[in-house]
């Protein structure tokens, strides 16, 4: 009876444990730079752009853009702050790969509404 009991425990457990978790979602676009191994990269995590104002590549601390060795560099970068790799794909455009790397990042309820609103505020 007891063995009965602790298999349909462990069997329900998960169903129990299964918490509702928050991801926001980020897309890394980066294109190989003209006679260089470094590719530039652009950060898209939802936010509005504009045609006018140009390309708006990742920028460190400085506000320089970084110059990524390779996409994997940039993942290692953005995986330091708490970023997880969900997938990828390439788009060859004029003889030119455009690699496109999909991120994901758990974030508190709190964290998701306070962006949810702000980007319904804009």
């Amino acid at each position: 009876m007891k063995r009965i009991f602790l298999l349909f425990t462990i069997c329900l457990l998960p169903l129990f444990c299964n918490a509702q978790k928050n991801y926001v979602y980020c897309e890394l676009v980066g294109t190989g730079k003209v006679l260089s191994s470094k590719v530039n990269v652009q950060a898209d995590f939802g936010q509005k752009t504009s045609i006018w104002k140009g390309v708006d590549y990742v920028k460190g601390d400085d506000g320089k853009p970084i110059k990524f060795n390779s996409m994997v560099d940039a993942m290692n970068y953005f995986g330091q702050q708490g970023w997880e790799f969900v997938q990828a794909y390439v788009v060859s455009t004029n003889n030119q790969n455009v690699y496109h790397w999909l991120l994901k990042k758990e974030v508190t309820a709190e964290e998701l509404n306070a962006i949810v609103s702000s980007e319904e505020e804009g």
